[in-house]
C-alpha cells in the first residue's frame, strides 16, 4: 500500500488553496480585493479544522498568491495599488486582474 508523500500532500494543498483564492476572488469580481485571512479561514473550515487552525495556512496562502500572480491570474495589492509579487511586505490583499 502506498501513501501520499509530503511533496504530493503539499502540492495538493497548494492546488486547493489556489482554487479557494480564485473562487473567492471570482465571487467578488474584478476590481474587488480580498484579505488573505479570509482565504485561510475558508480553507481551514473546508478541511474541518478548528477555529484557530487558519493561522498556519497564512504562509501557504501567500505562497499560492505569489504563484498565481506570477502566472498573471491574480494581482497582489499594497495600499490599493498593484505590488510586485516578488517584493512586497506588510498588509496586502489580492484580487483578479482588472480588464482595463
Amino acid at each position: 500500500m502506498t501513501s501520499e508523500s509530503d511533496t504530493e500532500k503539499s502540492s495538493s494543498a497548494r492546488k486547493s488553496l489556489e482554487d479557494v483564492i480564485l473562487r473567492i476572488c471570482g465571487e467578488r469580481g474584478p476590481g474587488k480585493s480580498i484579505d488573505p485571512t479570509e482565504v485561510a479561514k475558508a480553507f481551514a473550515e473546508a478541511r474541518g479544522e478548528d477555529d484557530l487552525a487558519w493561522r498556519r495556512w497564512l504562509v501557504h496562502v501567500r505562497a499560492s498568491a505569489v504563484g498565481l500572480a506570477r502566472q498573471g491570474r491574480l494581482v497582489i495589492y499594497r495600499k490599493g495599488k498593484p505590488a510586485d509579487p516578488e517584493d512586497f511586505r506588510g498588509v496586502w490583499r489580492m484580487g483578479l486582474p482588472r480588464g482595463d
